[in-house]
């Protein structure tokens, strides 16, 4: 029997559970191998050889060349563990994460300082349900 995740409908979320944990492990170990200087200059220098490495799926991969972090949550990835492809290519965190929004770096940025985003718009998953495209 698999457990009840009510958390699957929580709008606008991906929650990190143990089947993404799964799903992106090898993209997770990727993410963290850029925690060392000479993993990030063979990255940078060859990203496709140094991705080869890797045994993400070819999806996953793409989500990496392409900087699509919202993609590559949804393939398992961890946004704290993404964070450290947009800081290989030189972005603090407000920028890695504004790329991850409609809003620019400042807009999100001055977001924050304001208490975050508001509520308005959100709807859960089940209330999609009849539309194709949630987004």
């Amino acid at each position: 029997m698999g457990l009840d995740k009510k958390y699957l409908d929580i709008p606008g979320t991906t929650v990190f559970d143990t089947e993404q944990a799964a799903i992106g492990y090898h993209l997770n170990q990727f993410c963290m191998s850029l925690i060392k200087p000479e993993n990030r200059d063979r990255f940078k220098s060859d990203e496709d050889t140094y991705l080869d490495e890797w045994a993400m799926t070819a999806e996953q991969k793409q989500g990496v060349r392409d900087r699509d972090l919202n993609g590559l949550i949804a393939m398992g990835g961890n946004v704290y563990f993404l964070a450290k492809i947009g800081a290989t290519d030189g972005l603090n965190y407000v920028q890695i994460v504004s790329s991850m929004t409609e809003n620019d770096e400042a807009t999100h940025q001055q977001m924050m300082i304001d208490g975050g985003r508001t509520p308005d718009g959100n709807r859960y998953a089940h209330e999609w349900a009849d539309r194709e495209d949630p987004a």
